[in-house]
């Protein structure tokens, strides 16, 4: 299937079981009845895959699951989506990622995880050059999250990737056990586009305001440098300057995997040859439509959908 991805995403892939609203008053209750609970899929790979899918891109994705009903769950969710399945890993005694996702009022949310199943078991010998085979653009969702793919293996990884000629992002979470941007510059270098928070940006680079944060990136060596800000939009920085691209206006009830809706958002405008920041002008779209529902990859429906967005908010689109 070389010939059909335009994409390969790689990371985790899990159930998330979102309850809605959800604050800390339900430890005070034997039972609390919620608006809404729901089974859906999650974790920053598989919704970087479902929502390219949706609009309307070839995706091959790379994850390790269980051989239990939540990874078979996971099979059908992406076969139902096109999403390429051949390299996924099933093992034997791994429990699928399963997290339970506590949304409040404002739709800020926490996780219960499961840190011995499927979501941290990623390894780099997963991503093999046959996963890469036919694609464009790589993206890793999301540094920090695999303790067996540290600074070392991510800077073989992006450089092997990066050697193949295709285009090569990642985004991070946050670090678990230290790692500074010293740690990671090695890895940063072989980047194309790189995605973070504020907070994570923050505590890997030991900056302040998004613009300092940008720059301490870019000095690593990474081309392009994406601050994600929230309800603020985001900040856009390479060799050319930064630039702040205002959010889309939304109606907020999940935001969940929001970060994810907005990866995906902009590697399918890179994909179209859209400039770095009509990427960040499709990707705001994206996030702002995936926070209308309950759950990580939902909100997106289809291309036409997000356009519609993109065009109201920004009529030069």
């Amino acid at each position: 299937m070389s010939d059909c991805c335009d994409i390969v995403i790689a990371g985790a892939a899990i159930i998330d079981i979102p309850v809605v609203p959800a604050d800390a008053s339900v430890f005070t209750r034997i039972s609390t009845p919620a608006g809404r609970i729901i089974l859906t899929s999650g974790g920053d790979a598989m919704n970087e895959a479902l929502v390219l899918s949706r609009l309307g891109r070839r995706v091959r994705l790379v994850t390790r699951i269980g051989c239990d009903d939540a990874g078979a769950y996971l099979k059908r969710t992406c076969a139902s989506a096109g999403i390429d399945t051949q390299h996924f890993r099933e093992m034997e005694g791994l429990d699928t990622g399963i997290n339970v996702v506590l949304v409040d009022n404002n739709g800020e949310r926490r996780f219960f995880t499961n840190p011995h199943g499927s979501l941290r078991a990623l390894e780099a010998c997963d991503i093999t050059p046959e996963a890469l085979d036919g694609a464009k653009i790589f993206c890793f969702a999301s540094i920090f999250v695999f303790p067996l793919i540290g600074p070392d293996e991510l800077e073989q990884l992006f450089r092997s990737v990066r050697g193949r000629g295709l285009i090569t992002c990642a985004d991070m979470t946050l670090p678990k056990h230290g790692e500074t941007l010293a740690d990671l510059a090695p890895a940063l270098r072989y980047l194309d586009y790189f995605f973070a928070n504020l907070a994570e940006a923050q505590q890997i680079t030991g900056m302040t305001s998004p613009s300092a944060v940008a720059d301490a990136l870019l000095d690593t060596g990474v081309r392009h440098v994406i601050i994600k800000l929230g309800a603020k939009g985001c900040l856009i920085a390479d060799e050319a300057g930064q630039q702040h691209i205002p959010a889309c206006p939304t109606n907020c009830i999940d935001t969940t995997g929001a970060g994810d809706n907005f990866a995906a958002g902009f590697l399918s405008a890179l994909l179209d040859g859209h400039s770095f920041a009509g990427c960040a002008r499709y990707a705001n779209a994206c996030a702002s439509v995936s926070v209308e529902t309950v759950g990580a990859a939902t909100g997106v429906t289809d291309a036409e959908q997000v356009l519609h967005r993109l065009r109201s908010v920004y009529p030069d689109c």
